[in-house]
């Protein structure tokens, strides 16, 4: 497998950044994704006991497709979002001070009124915690033969963008990530990533990550045509490393067994 993309989400339901390179460590989350999460209304969500929450306690691309209309980016350095729109003017907010999450919440209000069920709520996640949609796996991988073969089903092209993953990889045959599971993935710098399980797709993947049209119907599709709705795989950082574009993954060798290899 040769890694082709890399991406993070720092807010979760809103853009991706791509990355060059990361550098993953042992047991932990994906650098920099889903920092963020703004609650739809009380959640139940306690800072001090942070515990994994369904997806749909907060804003996101399932139901409120308005925000892939946003072109947002985050700076590590200050904690800043800066928010762009061909609707309205543009938004630098620190979300690490009131001021900043206040202005974040109220712009939404204006970009998703009708969606809300309560005051949108910017949540920072603490130590040790992200707002991930898995409760295990932090890091996902998506097999680029597999997205072709969707576009193949639909008859038109899919962006990867559509399903938010980590690591976007070829040299798989389509749906061959799912052997994958239980198997252990390394690189020349030490990194290992334990595949823990596939992952079910839900409805944000029919909206167009630029446009925020929702102009598909991928979970339906895979469900009629295969008989499940899932795409890629989640993984575990069992041994820390770096990992770039370009770098090769490949199956641990006690672990390797057969794996259909694409193109």
């Amino acid at each position: 497998m040769k890694v082709v993309a890399l991406h993070r989400y720092p807010v979760k339901g809103l853009s991706p950044e791509p990355l060059s390179s990361v550098a993953l460590t042992r047991g932990a989350y994906w650098p920099g994704d889903r920092l963020y999460a703004v609650e739809n209304g009380p959640s139940g969500f306690d800072a001090a006991a942070p515990q994994h929450q369904p997806k749909i306690k907060f804003l996101m691309l399932m139901r409120n497709e308005a925000l892939a209309r946003l072109r947002t980016r985050y700076e590590d350095e200050t904690r800043t979002l800066i928010v762009e729109s061909d609707e309205r003017p543009p938004l630098r907010a620190r979300l690490d001070t009131a001021d900043g999450r206040l202005a974040l919440e109220a712009f939404l209000r204006r970009v998703v009124p009708g969606d809300l069920r309560g005051p949108p709520k910017v949540l920072s996640a603490p130590d040790g915690f992200r707002f991930t949609d898995s409760r295990r796996g932090f890091v996902s991988i998506l097999n680029k033969a597999s997205i072709g073969a969707i576009a193949d089903m639909l008859g038109r092209p899919v962006d990867p963008l559509r399903l938010r993953g980590n690591v976007l990889v070829s040299g798989l045959a389509p749906w061959a990530e799912f052997d994958l599971v239980g198997r252990t993935l390394e690189t020349s710098s030490g990194l290992r990533l334990t595949v823990t399980k596939r992952i079910v797709r839900c409805a944000a993947t029919n909206v167009d990550p630029h446009t925020g049209d929702r102009d598909m119907d991928i979970p339906a599709t895979l469900m009629r045509r295969l008989g499940h709705a899932d795409c890629g795989v989640y993984a575990e950082v069992e041994a820390s490393g770096s990992l770039g574009l370009g770098d090769a993954l490949a199956v641990a060798p006690e672990r390797q067994g057969t794996l259909a290899l694409g193109a």
